[in-house]
């Protein structure tokens, strides 16, 4: 038997996935935000970048942006009662206002 392949996409077929509408945007404008310590914002993996792209687990979490990573960002995101820091590209980060 071939063993099962467990790598850092495995499991993440809806979550990973644009429907036909999403495909026709266009995602340049999401490369050129840029964040500050301290700001809020939701991780929105954006499936079509693979560079800087966090892991599918944190799909959807909110967390503070720490500080910048060369050119991604640092994210303190709360997982029960644990801070967990996700290093992810702008692209895959929305802001949250307020």
């Amino acid at each position: 038997m071939v063993k099962m392949s467990h790598g850092p996409r495995s499991g993440s077929r809806r979550k990973l996935t644009k429907s036909a509408e999403e495909r026709k945007k266009s995602v340049i404008g999401r490369f050129m935000q840029e964040f500050e310590p301290g700001d809020r914002v939701a991780i929105d993996i954006e499936p079509s970048v693979h560079s800087g792209m966090p892991y599918h687990r944190f799909q959807g979490y909110t967390g503070v942006v720490e500080g910048s990573q060369g050119d991604c960002y640092k994210v303190a995101v709360k997982v029960d009662s644990l801070t967990k820091y996700v290093i992810a590209s702008p692209v895959h980060l929305k802001k949250i206002k307020g």
